[in-house]
């Protein structure tokens, strides 16, 4: 049993840096698109931006969030976005 929650306290744990990273990707998107961080939620939700972050976490996370805003703007447009 002691195995079963190291494996589901480290899926908590990756799952909450997730969390937070994307938090902060939304928070700094917006500053950059001159947003309410609902607005920029809802746009990056509409022109996939989040499923964009969420399947490319594990490089995102280490690379500049200038660069990784400025991909995600790109993807967005991409999919219909006017940012």
């Amino acid at each position: 049993m002691p195995k079963r929650n190291v494996i589901v306290q480290d899926m908590t744990k990756r799952t909450k840096n997730k969390i937070e990273y994307l938090v902060v990707f939304i928070r700094e998107f917006a500053k950059r698109f001159s947003l309410s961080e609902s607005q920029a939620f809802r746009y990056m939700k509409n022109f996939g931006g989040i499923q964009f972050v969420l399947k490319n976490y594990g490089i995102m996370h280490t690379l500049d969030i200038d660069d990784t805003i400025s991909d995600t703007a790109l993807y967005c447009r991409k999919t219909g976005g006017k940012l």
